[in-house]
């Protein structure tokens, strides 16, 4: 055995039998606090729901189709933040341009945007007075509106977790792999698609599970920019909304379908980061 494996096991055996974990014991204390303010309500939610009609409430008409264009549009928005994020990821990542900064501020921009004000700055590009609307309403084209300005609201809310995971995920595999293709001849086309795409796989499918679950939970651009039509750009969230006004019973069901769903995209999210760790590699 190497004399580094060999430390590091003592080290850790060390560490074991103390029982030191460099916590206090007092950050356990403020944890817990924190933990019960994200568990408390949603276990508050869960007591609420009405069980016996628990089915026919989210199996209703206008549910059932909020639901799968929910499904339909993350989907698609998914898809969209894979193919403008990628190049974003690695240009920020890999790419050494005036502006950069700049480019990646903007980039990121949406995660601390107000959704209201995402969908105000959509409506006024894409809609019918927008920036692009009125040639695109020239061309026959309406976006505003419609289900495509569904997916393209969640596009822009969620394409920034895209480009944080794999940027991340870039940064940290490191580029000597891709100089080691290049000089034995690859061209850089061939060492994306051989060398950095598979290195940084997990990284991308993470971020792209992120991307889905934050398309899913979007409200307030999809509100501004795409409106309300049931079967059109009604998501679940919107029907959730919708239904607080009328039935609280069914938007607390649809709450819970809604939660249930995150919990497991999260929960994928996170057993894919667990899994792709890097290993510490010994010269």
């Amino acid at each position: 055995m190497p004399a580094s494996e060999r430390h590091n096991g003592n080290y850790r055996t060390v560490i074991k039998r103390s029982g030191y974990h460099g916590i206090p014991r007092w950050i356990y204390v403020i944890a817990a606090v924190g933990g019960l303010l994200m568990v408390l309500p949603l276990a508050a939610m869960l007591l609420r729901v009405n069980w016996p009609q628990f089915i026919p409430l989210i199996t209703s008409d206008s549910s059932l189709a909020a639901l799968g264009l929910s499904l339909k549009t993350s989907a698609a928005s998914t898809v969209l933040c894979v193919v403008l994020g990628v190049p974003l990821a690695l240009v920020l990542a890999r790419g050494e341009f005036p502006g950069q900064r700049l480019l990646r501020s903007f980039v990121l921009l949406p995660l601390v945007l107000p959704p209201v004000v995402g969908g105000l700055a959509l409506l006024y590009t894409f809609g019918r007075q927008g920036l692009l609307g009125k040639s695109l309403e020239l061309a026959g084209i309406q976006v505003a509106f419609s289900t495509t300005a569904v997916i393209l609201a969640q596009t822009f809310v969620a394409l920034p977790f895209l480009v944080v995971s794999l940027e991340g995920a870039l940064r940290s595999a490191g580029s000597r792999y891709e100089a080691v293709a290049a000089t034995l001849g690859a061209r850089p086309t061939t060492v994306l698609r051989r060398v950095t795409l598979p290195l940084v796989l997990p990284g991308l499918a993470s971020g792209a599970v992120l991307s889905f679950a934050r398309s899913l939970g979007e409200f307030g651009a999809t509100l501004t920019f795409a409106g309300s039509l049931e079967g059109i750009t009604r998501t679940l969230p919107l029907e959730i909304y919708l239904q607080r006004e009328t039935d609280a019973d069914a938007a607390v069901a649809l709450s819970l379908v809604l939660v249930a769903v995150a919990v497991a995209v999260v929960g994928l999210s996170y057993g894919r980061r667990r899994s792709s760790a890097p290993v510490e590699v010994q010269p």
